[in-house]
């Protein structure tokens, strides 16, 4: 009726698990990862190169840059609460740090930050 057609060759049958989307593997106990893929994770090293963050606060926003090597990991901004513009310079470039060390925590954790 829509002339649609199964390529015979294309085709498997009884399979007992099937792998889908590049990483998943549905099978009749459910949806797992793929082992090669998890394992090609598991396997990397603990990252040893220094990272720095580079902030800047001023009367608008905070703003700050993860990077390695020179390049750039991720940025991250906000802005000031109303409250948070009436805050003397110090005080906004340690809010900038501390708002910088909250959101990228998962990349610093257990690691010497010299501020």
């Amino acid at each position: 009726q829509k002339n649609l057609y199964a390529k015979f060759s294309k085709c498997e049958f009884w399979l007992q698990q099937v792998a889908f989307l590049g990483g998943h593997i549905v099978s009749a106990d459910g949806i797992t990862m793929d082992p090669s893929k998890v394992e090609a994770i598991t396997k990397w090293l603990r990252p040893t190169m220094v990272t720095e963050i580079y902030s800047n606060a001023s009367k608008k926003g905070l703003g700050c840059v993860l990077m390695q090597h020179g390049k750039v990991i991720v940025y991250a901004s906000t802005q000031l609460k109303p409250y948070e513009v009436n805050y003397p310079t110090h005080d906004l470039e340690l809010a900038v740090v501390v708002f910088a060390l909250k959101i990228w925590r998962h990349y610093l954790y257990g690691e010497a930050c010299d501020i």
